[in-house]
């Protein structure tokens, strides 16, 4: 049984006894390290998201763009949490060390891609719609081994055997299925999100990036006299 479900069997024999107002449990030792450290969880994935805006929206100048590239990260946890689950693992600490290091192994993907529709706009003069498909087709290749390698690189961790394997295997399970749902669905979820970004910056009075380099480098116009 792991420490989740025994605290859980706790709980209802506790709810069960009826105990008066002046009793009251509490968890100590392991039990409430574990409780500390879910709660900490929580803390630790919104400051690494917090740290990853703030470092894209200096890189682009834009507080658009890096909600784009941000966005491939919800699916790489989900197939972490679904991996897990699949072989009956528990979201422990090694678990959750994993889904930190897919955070910064998944968004490289939004960032190949946006870099590339960004520069696409402004050198090529494209639209949105046209920089963003040809940044996932240019960028599919290198996308696919970046992702390969590191996934790879994790099978050992989950296939691990011998002494201190059940420490490992989480951590190498995490990365695998997050890499997995987070590579067939960011190629998709990516662009959407990029256009509808791009839509709605120009709706609240912007006009996009490509209008920004056409206004640029369009001559400067001289009053008639």
């Amino acid at each position: 049984m792991t420490l989740d479900e025994a605290q859980a069997a706790i709980k209802q024999a506790i709810a069960e006894l009826h105990l008066p107002d002046s009793i009251r449990a509490e968890a100590a030792g392991d039990a409430k390290a574990f409780a500390q450290q879910g709660n900490m969880q929580v803390l630790l994935i919104i400051a690494a998201l917090l740290a990853i805006y703030i470092v894209l929206g200096v890189l682009y100048e834009s507080l658009a763009h890096p909600v784009t590239i941000i966005s491939t990260l919800p699916s790489a946890g989900l197939g972490a949490l679904i991996a897990l689950r699949f072989y009956g693992m528990e979201l422990s600490v090694i678990a959750f060390i994993g889904i930190i290091l897919l955070i910064g192994i998944v968004k490289k993907n939004g960032i190949m891609l946006v870099d590339f529709a960004l520069e696409a706009e402004r050198g090529q003069k494209l639209s949105p719609e046209q920089a963003i498909i040809e940044a996932a087709r240019e960028r599919f290749r290198p996308i696919m081994m970046t992702t390969f390698a590191a996934l790879l690189g994790a099978v050992p961790l989950a296939m691990a055997t011998g002494p201190g394997s059940e420490l490992r295997r989480p951590l190498g399970v995490a990365i695998i299925g997050g890499l997995l749902v987070s590579q067939v669905l960011t190629l998709y979820t990516t662009p959407i999100i990029y256009l509808l970004l791009d839509r709605l910056h120009r709706r609240l009075g912007g006009e996009g990036q490509a209008g920004l380099v056409r206004n640029e480098s369009a001559p400067p116009t001289v009053p008639a006299e």
